[in-house]
């Protein structure tokens, strides 16, 4: 990859395992000249950073947690002050297995003020610059988001206001030349799915999510949700009569 077809600086959260180191790792090696990428975790996101600047890019890392309002609206400042971010990627998040108070609490702060904690500080950046180049935001929800799912009440629920939200978005700030993605993975491989034990259908790589994400952002895609007979599946739940979707749901195996 030569540096004239390196053209974007890339937000990342969530980067240290999963879907967020596999996305780092792919625009690392495609068309990301600087990365800008946080986790909870310094040991894993030490190595997102090591494997991304073998391929050439210039990686920043920031442990952070994004539900930590102001430390992660000051990051996202500081980081388009050192460059102006191109594509802010919200990809922290955080799975249920056994429903808690507590664990509830963390989910919807995770998964859901955690990606207003992102966006809403890239959004404002974004709104004040002058600079005609690419401003792109995505969202990392879920197919689990099509449907309220009784195995993860709160993930389920948490997902699919963030793409109720990143849908709305996207039209709110069209006029803006801001394009706002919304992501919806099946199973990917992930620190979540790995202490899954129900049947995980269609389950994929991290590396083959971000492929398909990655091509979906760069043609502006609206929803990028796959795996295509998973996405479908959850879509025709999602529309048939309760009563009928009820009865699926209420079969499903428990996550754990």
């Amino acid at each position: 990859m030569t540096t004239s077809n390196r053209t974007l600086a890339v937000l990342i959260t969530g980067a240290s395992s999963g879907i967020g180191a596999a996305l780092s790792l792919h625009y690392a090696k495609t068309t990301a000249h600087t990365l800008f990428i946080c986790g909870r975790n310094a040991e894993r996101l030490e190595e997102t950073k090591r494997k991304c600047e073998q391929v050439g890019c210039k990686v920043f890392t920031k442990i952070l947690d994004v539900t930590d309002r102001a430390a992660t609206r000051k990051w996202i400042e500081e980081s388009y002050q050192k460059t102006p971010l191109n594509l802010v990627i919200a990809n922290a998040g955080t799975g249920t297995i056994h429903e808690s108070l507590e664990s509830i609490y963390q989910t919807f702060d995770t998964n859901l003020y955690g990606v207003l904690n992102t966006i809403l500080p890239a959004i404002e950046l974004y709104r004040t610059s002058s600079s005609n180049t690419l401003k792109q935001i995505a969202v990392i929800s879920s197919i689990a988001g099509y449907h309220g799912l009784s195995t993860c009440p709160s993930y389920s629920a948490s997902k699919a206001a963030v793409k109720a939200y990143g849908e709305a978005l996207r039209i709110k700030l069209k006029p803006d030349n801001i394009r706002v993605n919304v992501v919806c993975p099946g199973f990917v491989r992930s620190r979540i799915t790995d202490q899954n034990t129900c049947p995980m259908p269609f389950f994929m790589e991290a590396p083959d999510a971000a492929k398909i994400i990655a091509e979906g952002l760069s043609r502006n895609k609206a929803v990028i949700s796959f795996p295509a007979p998973l996405r479908f599946a959850a879509w025709l739940i999602s529309v048939l009569p309760n009563c009928l979707s009820d009865f699926i749901y209420a079969k499903l195996p428990n996550k754990a």
